[in-house]
């Protein structure tokens, strides 16, 4: 069920890739249409862990955990949409941090800037969120995730990197990007977040994008940034001409 990584040579980091509509939230019509990923990244000596863009079947995935033997400790949000932090959307109700809160208090890591809009769609008290800068850490156990500030489909999308890899929610996909056209969206922003912020990260890390847009599940950011379209339009000309209004 999923993919789940085992590759330190002590066994300390706890990472698991989850297909909603198959790993979870199976019998969910919209949870299989939208083919959203969600992690748990967590630290195996401490068996504290956390959740990544909890939607769609919030106790299927508390159970998860509980059944790998670990304890939730928090939940980190890539942005705002319904499909990643629960709210309504297109008329449908997805379930989402409202119903793990209510499973479990925990601390809900999100960027300063998406604050606002995650209070909007998901109805959470400013209380229930805490609100980061780009660079900041936040460790689970013994293991460090850091927060990247990456705005563009949203204003306070955020990737996560953890020991060699990188969870990209909307901002990157193995096969293109997240959209500019949405509410909070900035196509100026996202060429920024892509070609500055996220060029430090390096060729050998692997990226675990927020959607299965693309035949693989992840793939290195060498082989994205070689084979993903969006990496040839270099120059801001040439991006406003494709994701310009």
């Amino acid at each position: 069920m999923g993919v789940t990584e085992r590759n330190d040579a002590d066994d300390r980091l706890y990472f698991r890739q989850l297909l909603a509509g198959r790993d979870f939230a199976v019998d969910d019509p919209v949870a299989r249409q939208m083919v959203n990923f969600v992690y748990l990244i967590g630290d195996r000596q401490s068996g504290e862990a956390v959740v990544v863009d909890p939607a769609y079947g919030v106790d299927d995935l508390c159970d998860l955990v509980e059944t790998d033997g670990m304890r939730l400790v928090g939940a980190l949000a890539t942005h705002y949409h319904p499909d990643h932090v629960g709210g309504e959307m297109a008329g449908w109700q997805i379930e989402g941090i409202t119903r793990l809160l209510e499973r479990t208090q925990v601390p809900v890591h999100v960027q300063a800037d998406e604050v606002e809009w995650v209070e909007r769609v998901t109805g959470v008290g400013p209380g229930d969120l805490v609100a980061h800068q780009g660079g900041d850490v936040v460790t689970v156990g013994e293991i460090p995730v850091t927060l990247l500030h990456t705005p563009g489909h949203t204003p306070g999308s955020q990737c996560f990197l953890v020991e060699g890899r990188l969870v990209a929610g909307d901002t990157l996909f193995l096969e293109g990007c997240g959209r500019t056209d949405l509410p909070g969206s900035d196509p100026m922003q996202m060429h920024e977040s892509l070609m500055t912020r996220l060029a430090r990260v390096p060729d050998e890390t692997v990226l675990f994008p927020g959607h299965l847009y693309a035949p693989e599940p992840s793939a290195t950011m060498g082989h994205t940034r070689a084979t993903n379209y969006v990496f040839r339009l270099k120059t801001p000309e040439q991006w406003m001409t494709m994701f310009g209004a």
